[in-house]
């Protein structure tokens, strides 16, 4: 017979390691900050040892602890898959994902054959939201976010950096050809009221100063000023890896690659209450394996 410790403790603990604090996990866990002080104390007991000590005003959980508590995170996570495969395999596993309308359709979408591949009887339901600031309301599994922000209720997992550059349409730049960057003050300039800083922070990254005249059109959204931009209304800033695909099928053409403005990274978040299924686990892997693929490049 095994003697175990005590399970409803050792997912107290594995929570407050994981989050960083008795307050969180109590969050998490639907406790008071007492209870999950109790059954720490429990499993300190049980151990004969401490597992947290104070810094500060924080308990913080001690090197021995972290380590013990990756141990257990492990086996909780083939715990749920073991119970998932004994369940009713039968039964579709869905995954609501939320995510910036432009990322969804260019980036996340055309990616998600190969998350298929891999868990083919998961579902995938993507909703759109129309800015990277729109809240975290309740409804999905897990969130696409361009950070940096604070995410106090949300586990935050780093996938894919952005990179913006010039962009336009093959048909306009023939018409009206990009030679150097001394011709852009002869063409329209397409901008988003949801990524205004994009043309500011690229003319100062290019180091040219445009006429006070030049032309200017601002859309509301991106996906908007997409569209302007792949039927030749102007220029455009756009984010890579985002329009890579567009680039490499000639929709659209970047004609000056190295001149480019790094952004933040896209994450994953997952609410800390949410069901951390194995379904979810490989959708974040799937997620962070493309984030790192070779060849994520602008083309030139």
């Amino acid at each position: 017979m095994r003697r175990l410790p005590p399970l409803h403790a050792l997912q107290v603990f594995e929570v407050a390691a994981r989050a960083g604090s008795y307050a969180q996990a109590g969050l998490e866990l639907g406790l008071t900050h007492g209870a999950v002080s109790r059954q720490i104390a429990a499993l300190e007991t049980w151990l004969g040892q401490r597992l947290f000590v104070r810094v500060g005003r924080r308990m913080v959980a001690t090197p021995a602890a972290r380590v013990f508590a990756e141990e257990i995170s492990l086996s909780f996570d083939r715990l749920t898959a073991a119970a998932e495969a004994c369940g009713r395999p039968q039964a579709p596993r869905v995954l609501r994902v939320s995510a910036p309308a432009t990322f969804a359709m260019r980036w996340l979408i055309p990616r998600l054959d190969d998350f298929h591949a891999v868990r083919p009887g998961t579902e995938v339901r993507v909703t759109t939201t129309t800015t990277l600031q729109d809240a975290l309301r309740g409804g999905f599994d897990l969130a696409i976010r361009r950070g940096p922000e604070p995410w106090p209720q949300h586990r935050a997992v780093p996938f894919l950096t952005e990179t913006d550059t010039l962009v336009a349409s093959a048909a306009l730049l023939q018409d009206k050809p990009l030679a150097t960057l001394r011709d852009l003050d002869g063409h329209i300039l397409l901008g988003t009221e949801t990524r205004p800083g994009d043309w500011s922070d690229w003319l100062t990254v290019a180091a040219v100063t445009l006429p006070g005249g030049v032309r200017r059109r601002v859309f509301d959204h991106f996906f908007v000023t997409l569209q302007a931009l792949e039927d030749g209304a102007g220029l455009g800033i756009g984010p890579f890896p985002v329009l890579d695909r567009m680039v490499t099928a000639g929709r659209l053409v970047a004609p000056f690659p190295d001149i480019r403005v790094g952004r933040a990274a896209y994450f994953a978040l997952t609410p800390f209450d949410a069901d951390k299924s194995p379904a979810l686990t490989a959708l974040i892997d799937c997620l962070v394996a493309e984030g790192v693929r070779p060849g994520l490049t602008i083309p030139r």
